[in-house]
This record gives structure tokens, C-alpha cells and sequence, in this order.
């Protein structure tokens, strides 16, 4: 039995985010802080004396651990890319040195970290230029990648993180019961399967972005992309990871090979991928559609609300996966 008002999930009031952190960092005076946008985790926008920079309160779920295995990368990816043309978001230090602040919210602690703004615009990739240079830049990033060294256990973006323990979370929300059941069974046993068919054939593997979509974890600046959102990093195969930019929904549909053309074409010109990589990228894409139904259903009782994700909502995944005829 509840004895006192607990939260599912808060949005932290700016003031007292400004209570928190401001005398923290050696970056000005605070002179605004607004709540900026809702996603997986809370970002708000900061203006001080010294120029903007971004604020990400992450969730419950984000433990420290995950945090700073993140910072870690970045940190890493920053020094590795300055000479490139790819950037990656860059955590602001305290005056202390440390990276984040672990805050009290009103459902438990959660870590804040501020970046420093990206003063570039979303590119979203609807002309062969632009593909190419996305594709260039997301080659550099797994060049450097290749040299980060991870200092603490992370799991792997492998079948069990992509398709067994989603297949768990969509299983337990629609209940054991649910007609759909076997179905999915089916499909999914088929989806690994076919993955671990494929991952015979000695494909790319490696750390990856690991939600490199093209549509939110990067800012164009000039000639260079800016990357960000590093959250779903881990390794795993790099096809996953250009399969989530192959598979993204705001490109004219009669547009969409020829601008996947540029974009790989732009990613070899600056490391290989091979014949087998870019064959594994259709079953990838169709992974990362069950990744994000299980993601879905992660945030549906304490984020989004149960009543757009019923019957409906279902029945359109369902009809989607009988589409790639798995099973």
C-alpha cells in the first residue's frame, strides 16, 4: 500500500533544475532554462551568458553505469575525430571534472548530463548530396568507433538484445493467451534463424551507434554531420546499424533506392561494406521493427498510455511481419 504520492514519471521544473546544476558549471550565468522536448529522456535548452547548451535528464531506467559508459564513448569519439570532418556531441565538464549529476526526482534519481549545443540544422537526407555525405560521415563514425576501447561490461546488439528479449516485453503486454502468440513465435524463431544464417558469412561487426536512423541523432554543421544520442550503443553488426537509416520513413517513397545508392555509396568511398553486409540489410530492417514494437511496449504504462497501443496497434505489426513472409 502507497503511504506517500509517488510518480510514474516527472518532468523536472526547469527552476529546479536550475537550483541543481547551475552553480556546478563554469558556464555563465543561467539565464533561461525551458523544457525543450519529450522523448525517451527529457531534454531542455539552457542560455547563459556564455551561449546555449543542452540539458538531457534521462530516465528512471538509465542507471549511472549506463551513463558513463556512454560519456566514456563520446569522450573517446571526440578526441579520435578531430580531424575529421564527423563530430560527436560533447558532455560539458563540472568544475569538480565529472561528466553528469545524479538528481532527485519525485519517482527516484535520475542522471543529468549537459552537452554543449549543436548550432546546425536536422538534415533529413531527401537529396543524393546530402546521402552522401550522411553516408561518408556515418563511415567515419565506425572508423572511429573501431578504436574506441569499452571500459566496462556492455551487452551486445546480437539477437537475443534485438529479438528475444523484445519478443519477451510484446509477449508479457499482450498476454501469453493472445491469438497472436504463435504467430510470433513462428516469426520469430525464422528472424533468428535467418540472422544467425547470415552472421555466418562474416559480416561487419563491430560498436555501433546502435540508432542511427537519420532522422534525430544527427545535426549537419557546414560540410560535417554532428552525432548524437548514444544511448543504444553497443556492438553488433554494422549492417544493423545502417539498416535503421535504410529503413527510415521521411523519404519520398519513389525516391527512396536511389537515395539509399547515394548514401552507401558515400559510406564506401570512406571504408568498405561488403557484397554480404549490404545483402543482410532487408532482414536487419525488419529486426529493427520488432526492436522498436518491444521498445514501444517498454513505455506504454509509464510513458505513452495504453489506449493507442490496443487491438489495433496489434494487428498493424502483425500485418506488417506476415508482409515479409518469414513464415
Amino acid at each position: 500500500m502507497y503511504t506517500q504520492p509517488i510518480a510514474l514519471r516527472s518532468v523536472l521544473d526547469p527552476k529546479y533544475l536550475e537550483y541543481c546544476l547551475n552553480k556546478q558549471y563554469n558556464i555563465g550565468e543561467w539565464k533561461e532554462c525551458l523544457y525543450w522536448l519529450r522523448g525517451l529522456n527529457d531534454t531542455y535548452r539552457v542560455r547563459t551568458t556564455s551561449g546555449f547548451f543542452i540539458l538531457r535528464v534521462y530516465r528512471l531506467a538509465v542507471t549511472e553505469s549506463d551513463v558513463t559508459y556512454e560519456l566514456s564513448v563520446l569522450t573517446q569519439l571526440k578526441s579520435i575525430l578531430s580531424t575529421t570532418n564527423t563530430k560527436v556531441s560533447e558532455p560539458i565538464a563540472k568544475t569538480d571534472s565529472s561528466l553528469y549529476t545524479v538528481l532527485d526526482a519525485p519517482e527516484g534519481k535520475r542522471v543529468a548530463v549537459i552537452f554543449r549545443y549543436i548550432d546546425g540544422t536536422e538534415n533529413v537526407l531527401h537529396d543524393e548530396e546530402s546521402c552522401i555525405a550522411f553516408g561518408k560521415s556515418a563511415a567515419e563514425l565506425h572508423l572511429a568507433m573501431d578504436q574506441v576501447i569499452l571500459n566496462q561490461p556492455r551487452h551486445d546488439l546480437d539477437t537475443n538484445f534485438l529479438i528475444s528479449q523484445p519478443f519477451e516485453r510484446i509477449v508479457n503486454y499482450i498476454g501469453e493467451k493472445n491469438q497472436a502468440v504463435p504467430f510470433l513465435n513462428q516469426f520469430v524463431n525464422a528472424l533468428k534463424e535467418r540472422i544467425d544464417a547470415i552472421a555466418r558469412q562474416d559480416l561487419d561487426w563491430g560498436l555501433c551507434h546502435g540508432d542511427m536512423h537519420g532522422n534525430n541523432n544527427a545535426f549537419q554543421e557546414g560540410i560535417h554531420f554532428t552525432h548524437y544520442d548514444f544511448e543504444w550503443s553497443a556492438r553488433g553488426w554494422r549492417a544493423y546499424d545502417l539498416a535503421q537509416v535504410r529503413g527510415r520513413k521521411r523519404q519520398l517513397e519513389d525516391r527512396k533506392e536511389h537515395l539509399w545508392h547515394a548514401l552507401i555509396s558515400g559510406y564506401r568511398s570512406v571504408r568498405g561494406f561488403s557484397a554480404q553486409d549490404e545483402s543482410a540489410i532487408e532482414l536487419f530492417m525488419i529486426v529493427r521493427r520488432l526492436w522498436v514494437m518491444g521498445l514501444e511496449v517498454t513505455f506504454i504504462h509509464n510513458d505513452f498510455g495504453v489506449l493507442d497501443y490496443s487491438e489495433e496497434w496489434l494487428v498493424g505489426f502483425i500485418n506488417e511481419f506476415r508482409s515479409y513472409k518469414l513464415v
